[in-house]
């Protein structure tokens, strides 16, 4: 037996800390696998299914490995959880001493620098804005750590935030005057004194495509890089392996290069004047692109008069503004900075408007008054690939859904880590007896025009029988809003909508009332973790294909097609798939939960393809007949008040 199987064996060592705890096989054979993952330097695809136990199973052995280990998890929240909740635990159950630290993204921490500067520049701000920076300020004079999590009374997508953090564009690094009070270096430098340090995929993968946010630093010393949520990974690199030019990104420019003229000895006059071009450039262009709400291939607009005299303009004005502020780049960091943007914005501009890389595809996204403009690699797996070379370590990938019916084919190759072992650990639920698996007999296609009225007709007594306590789960938002409007008037029970309110606080609501509707698109179908009586039912509206009009996805078809491959089989169906078990997962959390997981779209039994999705999916109990549904609630409910009354 390994030191690490003798820890988890060791039930004195938990018990008391984790209520409940004891030794689980799978845990014990992940736990195994990664320990010798990390004795040999190798790299590991371990697929731990709901109740497993997996964040006990990496953690444990990388703690008690030599030399420092990096864990990237798949959001900020889980970040979170992990180092305040999980480690502590942990650690205290080893009771060994380690060194943790929880590094984020920049834009997470006050920019002393930057609040000063805008504290002085009130021109730039709303009312609301003022008031924010106000309490910003306030807060700045005590807290420790600089992260803006701990100010909870402002919210998290508030106007001030862009004010007072700083971006890898805008940061004037060391030569910035409040280095030595920057929270940024500090977190950095507690990082890389750390043994084990917890980021998320976006910050790991910010540095490996663009360098200098702090993680760059901590790779050469690692020994280990273990991925939670390994499942977005592709998505995730995409996004950071290509490029993005947004209204934003060219308002802040303007913005700040006025704010740093103020503290030099610019032409102010002629620097506005400049700015104020760039920022009619702007707009020109996103009113050229058409209605908000868009999300399409450059080409279906670079052809447009319209659009091309716009990208010219902005690129002219850019220019312009480069050229202006070169003269002042000398005269001060933050001008340098300044110059140093206009310079490659431009240049990112320029590589849009040439629009031609075989392994790039250019599109755009229209807001009401904003626009991105996006180059995303159609294949990351050459590039992460590279990247993986540079460092030799271990890298270990773990999630609940890697693979299509068992197969880790698709995942593998979207990264290119084909030299991975893999390891499927199925999970201990009992899901024939803890839940049921509905698909209703009398519905239209998703196709058709009627599909979400029907839909909604038919869900109501689901949701009824259920007592609320209900995800209702999307594809898209247009039928989110419409079942939302069906919804209103025919349940009694609280309605909560993506959209009417922040993600958190729907979670909070839903939580508390604790028989609520809750309706959501994608954000909802992965990383939410409600236990208990709340959550007694998950409806998923249809299968999660890729919207045909989704560029990216679009090209990557078009690209599987020159190839001489099949879309459908080898991206659009596994892609489903596991999309669908996300969202299937939310239900089951635990050994204790109960409930009824609803996939309303008939294409999931009359098409061939459906059986991929049943054979990926837990071994459920399946019905087409509501009275099962109905029975099977009444059961729970029976359960609950019988376990209430022994109690």
């Amino acid at each position: 037996m390994s030191r690490v199987e003798r820890v988890l064996c060791d039930d004195e060592r938990f018990a008391s800390l984790i209520p409940g705890f004891a030794p689980r096989a799978p845990q014990l054979e992940m736990a195994k696998a990664v320990e010798q993952a990390l004795s040999d330097s190798s790299a590991l695809v371990v697929e731990a299914e709901t109740g497993t136990g997996k964040t006990l199973a990496y953690l444990v052995p990388a703690l008690l490995a030599d030399g420092p280990t990096i864990i990237s998890t798949g959001t900020k929240s889980l970040q979170e959880q992990l180092f305040f909740r999980d480690l502590p635990v942990v650690l205290k159950a080893l009771g060994v001493h380690r060194r943790v630290a929880l590094l984020k993204g920049r834009a997470n921490y006050l920019c002393p620098y930057r609040l000063q500067l805008h504290l002085e520049e009130a021109r730039f701000q709303t009312r609301d804005t003022a008031l924010q920076m106000q309490v910003v300020a306030r807060w700045a004079a005590r807290t420790a750590s600089g992260d803006i999590a701990e100010l909870r009374e402002i919210p998290e997508d508030a106007p001030v935030w862009p004010w007072v953090t700083s971006t890898a564009e805008n940061c004037l690094g060391q030569d910035c005057p409040e280095v030595t009070n920057c929270p940024v270096m500090r977190a950095r430098q507690e990082a890389q004194e750390a043994d084990l340090v917890v980021v998320n995929h976006h910050l790991f993968f910010a540095n490996a495509a663009l360098k200098g946010e702090g993680v760059t630093e901590l790779l050469p010393a690692a020994n280990a890089v273990i991925f939670d949520e390994a499942h977005q990974l592709p998505d995730v690199a995409a996004t950071f392996f290509g490029s993005t030019l947004s209204s934003r990104q060219l308002q802040e420019l303007c913005s700040d290069a006025m704010s740093e003229a103020a503290h030099s000895s610019v032409d102010v006059q002629g620097l506005s004047a400049h700015t104020s071009a760039l920022e009619r450039s702007a707009a020109d262009l996103r009113i050229a692109l058409g209605h908000d709400g868009r999300k399409e291939t450059w080409s279906a607009v670079s052809s447009i008069a319209e659009v091309i005299k716009a990208m010219e303009a902005l690129a002219q004005t850019l220019l312009a503004l480069e050229e202006f502020l070169e003269p002042y780049s000398r005269s001060s960091r933050g001008m340098e900075s300044c110059h140093r943007r206009a310079s490659e914005q431009r240049a990112s501009l320029q590589r849009f408007q040439s629009g031609h890389d075989d392994n790039l595809v250019f599109w755009f996204e229209t807001f009401k008054r904003a626009f991105l403009l996006h180059a995303t690699p159609l294949s990351v797996a050459e590039m992460f690939d590279a990247h993986r070379a540079q460092q030799r370590c271990s890298w270990i990938f773990t999630s609940a859904t890697l693979s299509v019916a068992g197969n880790f084919s698709h995942f593998i190759e979207r990264l290119g880590i084909s030299d991975a072992a893999t390891l499927r650990l199925e999970s201990p639920f009992d899901f024939r007896r803890q839940a049921v698996l509905y698909v209703p007999e009398d519905l239209p296609t998703p196709d058709m025009p009627d599909y979400t009225s029907r839909l909604v007709d038919n869900m109501v007594p689901v949701i009824e029988s259920a007592r609320g306590r209900t995800f209702f789960l999307f594809t898209s938002h247009r039928a989110l809003r419409e079942a939302a409007e069906l919804l209103r008037g025919q349940i009694e029970y609280p309605l909560l909508v993506q959209g009417e309110a922040g993600r958190r606080q729907l979670l909070e609501e839903f939580r508390e009332h604790g028989n609520a509707v809750l309706l959501g698109t994608s954000s909802f179908w992965e990383g939410i973790d409600v236990r208990g009586e709340a959550l007694s039912c998950v409806i998923i509206d249809r299968l999660p294909f890729a919207s045909p009009g989704d560029p990216v996805a679009a090209a990557r078809i078009e690209r599987i097609k020159r190839e001489r491959g099949n879309p459908f089989r080898d991206y659009q169906l596994p892609q489903a798939v596991l999309t669908l078990r996300q969202g299937a997962g939310r239900l089951i959390r635990d050994i204790h939960d109960h409930g009824v997981l609803v996939i309303a779209d008939p294409r999931l039994i009359d098409k061939s393809y459906g059986k991929l999705f049943l054979d990926s999916l837990p071994s459920m109990t399946r019905t087409r007949k509501p009275e099962v549904v109905e029975r099977f609630f009444r059961y729970i409910e029976n359960r609950g008040n019988l376990e209430t009354a022994g109690n």
